[in-house]
């Protein structure tokens, strides 16, 4: 499978850099380039990718914005990868809760960058443990109390483990299960926490206090 790639960044030489590493892959391919968050709509209207690295700061639309308008007007939008300086910024948060997979530093090496694109599209999250908890942190409890009491035990241990930052591959590993019996229960989490994908779920489980910060 070919995956398509958008790249949007406001400075060229980023763009210039990504494109190097994206297009050095067999599987995968820059369909398109944006400076602003503004020019994302059309641009995947137009283009259909199946990625978006998306800058979080742009100075007209930001990658918050421009992610959360895919989401919520698009029946099936592209894997959005927040693309961002320092893993610590609130901006990050914020574009995961609008609804990207996961977020990649723009200092990461480049197999990195190309593991990143690879993992969104089987539909596991990018998540830097560490940084997630500390972003949490400041926002623990925040949230709404998510409906823990229908998830069954083993629902919630794989809610931990996802939180963790632990692949499906990983949690199957951990609980001795199958990927496939994983994925049924990752299934079964996201949509008795309403949320859309497991970074949402994720991060709703430490807003609650489920999984806190610290542990």
């Amino acid at each position: 499978m070919n995956i398509r790639v958008l790249l949007v960044d406001d400075e060229r030489l980023i763009r210039a850099g990504l494109r190097a590493i994206v297009d050095s892959e067999p599987d995968l391919t820059v369909v398109g380039e944006a400076a602003d968050g503004a020019e994302v709509p059309g641009l995947v209207t137009q283009l259909r990718p199946d990625v978006v690295l998306m800058d979080v700061r742009m100075p007209a639309v930001d990658g918050i914005r421009a992610t959360g308008h895919l989401m919520s007007t698009m029946d099936d939008p592209p894997k959005v990868i927040v693309v961002t300086t320092f893993e610590n910024d609130d901006y990050v948060y914020d574009a995961l809760l609008a609804g990207a997979s996961g977020f990649l530093l723009k200092r990461a090496r480049p197999e990195e960058i190309i593991a990143g694109i690879r993992t969104v599209m089987v539909g596991d999250s990018i998540l830097f443990p560490a940084a997630i908890r500390g972003m949490a942190a400041r926002r623990s409890g925040t949230g709404q109390e998510p409906p823990l009491e229908f998830l069954t035990e083993r629902e919630r241990e794989v809610l931990r483990l996802m939180a963790a930052g632990l692949s499906n591959g990983e949690i199957a590993t951990e609980l001795y299960l199958g990927v496939q019996t994983v994925k049924t229960h990752v299934g079964n989490v996201l949509a008795k926490l309403g949320a859309r994908d497991r970074t949402q779920a994720v991060i709703r489980a430490y807003e609650s206090g489920f999984v806190t910060p610290s542990g």
